[in-house]
C-alpha cells in the first residue's frame, strides 16, 4: 500500500490545463490559475480539494489517512498521508479535487480515474 512522489506527480500532469509553482515547503498545484492541491514532499503527504461532505466522510472514515487542512469557498481540504492510500483511491481524490476547481471549458476532457492511473 501507499503511493510514491512521482506516481502522484504523474497523475496531476495528466490533468488539462494543470500547473505547479514551488516554494521551500511544499509544491502547490493550479488549474487556470486556481489552486487544487499541495505536496509537503518532506511529510510524504497532499493536500487536496474537497466538497465538505466528502472530507467529513474521509476523516471520520480513516483518520489515520485523512485529516481536516481547513475549510474555504465552502470547500473542505484534506490532507493524504500517500504512505497510508491505494493508487486508485488517490487518483479519484485528485480528479474530483481538478474538478471543482477546473474551468467549465476544461471539463469536457475530464479523464476518467483509470486513465489517470494508467497514465
Amino acid at each position: 500500500m501507499g503511493v510514491e512522489i512521482t506516481r502522484f506527480l504523474r497523475l496531476v500532469e495528466a490533468l488539462p490545463g494543470t500547473e505547479h509553482a514551488e516554494s521551500a515547503r511544499y509544491t502547490a498545484f493550479t488549474v487556470h490559475g486556481r489552486t487544487f492541491g499541495y505536496l509537503w514532499s518532506r511529510t510524504r503527504t497532499v493536500g487536496l480539494k474537497q466538497t465538505l461532505a466528502e472530507q467529513r466522510a474521509l476523516v471520520a472514515e480513516r483518520p489515520e489517512v485523512f485529516e481536516v487542512q481547513f475549510t474555504a469557498g465552502g470547500f473542505g481540504w484534506v490532507v493524504v498521508q500517500l504512505d497510508g492510500i491505494e493508487l486508485d483511491e488517490l487518483s479519484e481524490l485528485v480528479l474530483e479535487a481538478w474538478r471543482l476547481t477546473a474551468p467549465e471549458d476544461l471539463l469536457a476532457d475530464t479523464p476518467t480515474p483509470t486513465r489517470l492511473v494508467e497514465s
